[in-house]
């Protein structure tokens, strides 16, 4: 075969196979259309069940009609790096949207309008919830404790990150229901109300999380029991990252954390002064006994305090103490010494406080 001829070949099958990767181009994007668009005041309701996986949700949406083709649906999230941020619940669709707009429907939890709202603080526990939920009669609290305590097998392989959480101590969800307003369905199960939680907190997990705290020396769950201790300290917003860098400098010198947060959490209750006693509870969570970190968090910490844990300032300090004068600052020391005197006028401002006309 002569030179010419050779690339008159080469040409064809470049020519073809571009002429192939076009027509394919063109049906996949053919595929990103609506089904219907002329078909703009029809609706059907669809249901994502917990745990689907992306491939499961596809063949929903293509037999409900309002996709065309539960591979381009797939291939589509896995592009657009959405194939594990589905939100599980009911939702009201239209074959008159673009495959765009059903996955942002999806995705944002915009269900179906037969729905109910709730907020969990930043801050709260398992147990805080469970009461708060069920006092607003939107479920069960014994059943929702019993999944935070012991979630299903389905529930851990669809939120891997919960596996760090098994044998840890305490409730297994603990620190990652993600405090947030959320819709749900009236009737929701727990079930659904867990896992719409655990996506949240899975969007704050993702891959720069896992690298920064990698480069910190810490597990995801280590950062999110860290985070969770910063929650509870701190008071003002400002100050999140301060404390943070405190508990790192005592980390890595092995102090002990003194975390007042941590006995609070194993009395149950807050108490707005400890005594020599409560700080001798034999518990793993006590970190006046037991050096480290605590077995797990001790409460859903928000985004500002993981990012607080995550990014923290750089500081000497090893010591805080509340101000106490009303405004929820901390005095900050780098000695014992410095501490001691911070003590001394934090006893001061709180005298003051209570007496303001002596």
């Amino acid at each position: 075969m002569n030179v010419k001829r050779r690339l008159a070949v080469s040409g064809g099958l470049m020519a073809a196979l571009l002429l192939t990767l076009a027509v394919l181009w063109t049906g996949f994007n053919m595929m990103l259309l609506p089904v219907n668009s002329s078909d703009e005041n029809k609706t059907v309701l669809v249901s994502i069940p917990p745990g689907a996986d992306t491939g499961q949700i596809g063949r929903i949406l293509a037999g409900e009609g309002v996709i065309h083709n539960a591979y381009a649906f797939r291939i589509y999230a896995r592009l657009m790096g959405l194939d594990k941020e589905f939100i599980a619940g009911q939702y009201e669709l239209s074959p008159a949207s673009d495959l765009k707009e059903i996955m942002e429907k999806i995705t944002g939890g915009e269900v179906y309008l037969d729905t109910e709202w709730f907020t969990i603080p930043e801050g709260f526990t398992v147990e805080q919830m469970a009461e708060s939920l069920s006092g607003q009669q939107l479920l069960d609290g014994c059943r929702f404790l019993e999944i935070a305590s012991n979630p299903p097998e389905s529930m851990i392989e669809q939120f891997p990150f919960v596996k760090d959480a098994v044998g840890g101590g305490g409730y297994v969800l603990e620190g990652y229901l993600f405090p947030d307003t959320y819709q749900i369905n009236r009737g929701a199960s727990e079930e659904e109300i867990i896992c719409l939680m655990l996506s949240r907190m899975n969007r704050i997990i993702d891959q720069r999380f896992e690298q920064r705290a990698r480069e910190l020396g810490m597990t995801p769950y280590q950062i999110t029991t860290l985070a969770s201790i910063v929650e509870k300290e701190a008071v003002a917003a400002g100050e999140r990252k301060r404390i943070a860098s405190v508990f790192y400098n005592r980390l890595a010198d092995n102090y002990l954390l003194q975390s007042c947060a941590t006995i609070q959490f194993i009395l149950g209750e807050t108490k707005p002064v400890l005594s020599t006693k409560d700080t001798l509870i034999e518990s793993p969570y006590n970190t006046y006994l037991n050096p480290g970190l605590p077995p797990g968090p001790i409460c859903s910490p928000g985004e500002s305090s993981i990012k607080a844990v995550l990014y923290p300032e750089q500081s000497n300090y090893y010591y805080f103490v509340s101000k106490n004068d009303g405004s929820g600052e901390h005095y900050f020391g780098r000695t014992l010494e410095e501490h001691n005197q911070n003590i001394a006028r934090a006893e001061q401002n709180k005298a003051h406080t209570s007496n303001p006309g002596q």
